[in-house]
């Protein structure tokens, strides 16, 4: 099986067409988005059955600061909704594309027609290590800095695919946004910057997954549309998946000094229906889906390994 996965990335990139080592760790600055690569990656072997994410075999139609125009065009009509993903913690930059494209090979396998996509990524430079020596948490801290800090960068990424998005909306289909992990951080300082830097208000995506999400429970309740305060004002529809067993999320818990996540229990004040309609803001327990080969890693990735959960997303779409 191939799988076509579009990227855009942060990272500064020493060889573009070498996925596991020309992809590095270190950022573009922050001042300067045109420094940012665009592309297209073809990952062959992914295998639902076996959970393996396949291998990055081409990288081709590299761009810096946007997509190619030809690539633009491919995206304007592609015939089927879009998927853009960011990835979270312990992701190298082959990491996020294979893990992409396993996320739009079980989506597809769900057999809704809507959960068919196409899928575009986004790869911040996260270290791709859970620990090192001699200060066991430096490399979670390290790729907590970095999610943070690509917030700029990731903004510059929706304006380009809003123009793209627009164009899909106008032939009949729509944009799905999925973050995992930390890949909520760097969402919530993406949102942040948007509206620092002036932008107004842009419903792109139908929905927004929250997945396991590494960010302070207390995002969304944060004044002057920081945090992920604003998202609404970007997304119709936001679906937050939590765990109270994601023992990951525990151990970030502690790295954070005591501080919930938003993947523990969902949001702060989640109950109350006045600041969550269920409509717009539906929350999903997830930790009863224990349905696979559950331990202390996989806990945290209950949302593309639990047949259950899987398929309340595929249906959400």
């Amino acid at each position: 099986m191939r799988t076509t996965v579009y990227f855009g990335t942060n990272r500064v990139v020493t060889n573009p067409t070498d996925a596991v080592a020309g992809y590095t760790a270190t950022m573009v600055p922050p001042s300067n988005p045109a420094a940012m690569t665009y592309g297209v990656a073809f990952v062959d072997g992914v295998d639902l059955a076996t959970d393996t994410a396949g291998t990055v075999t081409q990288i081709a139609n590299i761009q810096q600061g946007k997509f190619a125009d030809n690539i633009i065009a491919d995206l304007s009509a592609p015939g089927r909704n879009l998927l853009v993903f960011i990835h979270g913690f312990d992701n190298t930059f082959s990491d996020a594309i294979t893990r992409a494209a396993e996320n739009r090979e079980w989506l597809a396998a769900s057999g809704n027609p809507q959960a068919d996509t196409t899928v575009i990524a986004f790869s911040w430079p996260s270290k791709g290590q859970i620990v090192s020596f001699p200060i066991l948490q430096s490399d979670y801290l390290a790729d907590q800095n970095m999610a943070r800090q690509s917030g700029p960068h990731l903004m510059s990424f929706l304006a380009n695919l809003e123009p793209i998005i627009k164009a899909v909306s106008q032939s009949g289909h729509k944009a799905i946004l999925l973050a995992h992990s930390m890949g909520n951080l760097a969402l919530e300082s993406a949102v942040e910057n948007w509206f620092l830097n002036g932008n107004g208000n842009a419903v792109m995506f139908e929905q927004a997954i929250l997945a396991a999400g590494d960010c302070a429970y207390n995002a969304f309740d944060q004044p002057n549309l920081s945090g992920l305060n604003g998202l609404p004002l970007l997304v119709s529809r936001i679906a937050t998946y939590y765990s109270h067993v994601d023992h990951v999320l525990q151990l970030s818990m502690a790295v954070n000094l005591g501080a919930q996540r938003l993947g523990q229990d969902g949001p702060l004040h989640r109950s109350d229906p006045s600041r969550f309609p269920p409509n717009t803001y539906p929350m999903n327990d997830c930790t009863a889906d224990q349905d696979y080969a559950f331990d202390v890693l996989s806990s945290h990735q209950y949302y593309r390994m639990s047949p259950s959960v899987r398929k309340v997303i595929a249906a959400s779409m």
